[in-house]
């Protein structure tokens, strides 16, 4: 196989050239401040600022579990509760994370169709009636693309930022594959950010291209008053912040970030193309972004895993098949052969 790509996780794939060219040069010139006072790390907040088109706060972190439980804390008291989708990586997949950086902070989780938040039930949570019994809701979050796959439209994002603003409650945005979804939104990434009403953003890269690190932007910059002591106490400042930082300058010059994740998304519409003409293949969400959820006969996942290649299948046997920045057409294409004939030997 090319490169020794498979589809389990884009977080499987390597740096990019452009990341670690960047890294390279920042230990190429010696001995530099520690904890973020050096000079890389000021051309990346400043990178991101350019991205946004404005004066944000930008802090980075090592993940993303970290990159969202730090937003939470810094958005919500222990007594108050997040409103997220029951699927959603803030309440499902940081063990707990969030609930135990921010003392103690409630995730109200709500369901919704292709893994999006419905507004409907984000109103009903938000105005029940209050007391000290229950917890306070006080934020909401959204996952951009979502857990399924799926973008959230501009429309939609205006909408909840909307709601957020007429119900008083301050909006998280998980962009762990934010990449993906302004490739695919093909639109400016402030439109669908601070000027939709996102207050904070979790600014993922590590699945589109960088070795580690994550950054947290906040465009209401009062919610960033004393960030910095949090995120020490949660052993997310790097000493050597530098080499995080430049690998984001890296990708951020020249829009590498959108390069790699147009390609991840363009592998991933070339592998629905193929899987679309298997009959015992069912896609059970609408692909829009780089990962394609799907319901794969398990006599034929046995025999895709037994030929090499990997990709995860949840208990309730619906197989994500994720593509990264690095995958290639023809890797690609030599799965989706064996895919094929691995469900004609099952049927």
């Amino acid at each position: 196989m090319t490169a020794n790509q498979h589809f389990a996780s884009d977080n499987n794939a390597g740096t990019c050239p452009e990341a670690m060219k960047a890294a390279l040069a920042a230990e190429a010139e010696g001995h530099a401040a520690s904890y973020g006072d050096d000079e890389w790390t000021l051309r990346a907040c400043d990178k991101v600022r350019e991205v946004f088109d404005t004066d944000c706060e930008v802090f980075f972190v090592f993940n993303g579990s970290a990159a969202n439980a730090l937003s939470v804390a810094a958005m919500c008291q222990p007594f108050h509760g997040l409103i997220c989708h029951e699927g959603a990586h803030v309440g499902t997949n940081e063990c707990n994370g969030p609930s135990f950086i921010s003392g103690g902070t409630a995730m109200l989780t709500t369901p919704g169709e292709n893994g999006k938040l419905h507004l409907p039930t984000v109103e009903a949570i938000a105005t029940e009636p209050e007391d000290f019994h229950h917890p306070k809701p006080t934020a909401l979050s959204l996952t951009q693309p979502t857990e399924a796959g799926t973008i959230y439209s501009l429309e939609e994002v205006r909408a909840i930022g909307a709601l957020a603003k007429r119900l008083g409650l301050k909006v998280h945005m998980d962009g762990a594959r934010f990449a993906n979804a302004v490739a695919a939104l093909d639109v400016h990434p402030s439109e669908f950010t601070w000027r939709a009403g996102v207050d904070v953003l979790s600014f993922g890269s590590t699945k589109n291209g960088l070795p580690v690190g994550e950054a947290v932007v906040f465009f209401r910059k009062d919610l960033a008053e004393e960030f910095g002591f949090r995120a020490k106490q949660a052993g997310q400042i790097a000493s050597k912040m530098r080499f995080i930082a430049a690998a984001w300058v890296g990708i951020l010059e020249n829009d590498v970030w959108l390069k790699n994740a147009r390609n991840s998304n363009q592998m991933a519409q070339r592998l629905v193309k193929h899987v679309e003409k298997i009959p015992a293949i069912e896609i059970v969400f609408p692909p829009q972004a780089n990962a394609i959820f799907a319901r794969i006969p398990e006599p034929a996942v046995q025999r895709v895993g037994a030929a090499g290649w990997r990709f995860y299948t949840e208990l309730n046997g619906i197989s994500r098949l994720m593509c990264a920045w690095d995958t290639e057409p023809d890797v690609v294409d030599r799965f989706a052969a064996d895919l094929a004939e691995a469900c004609r030997a099952a049927a």
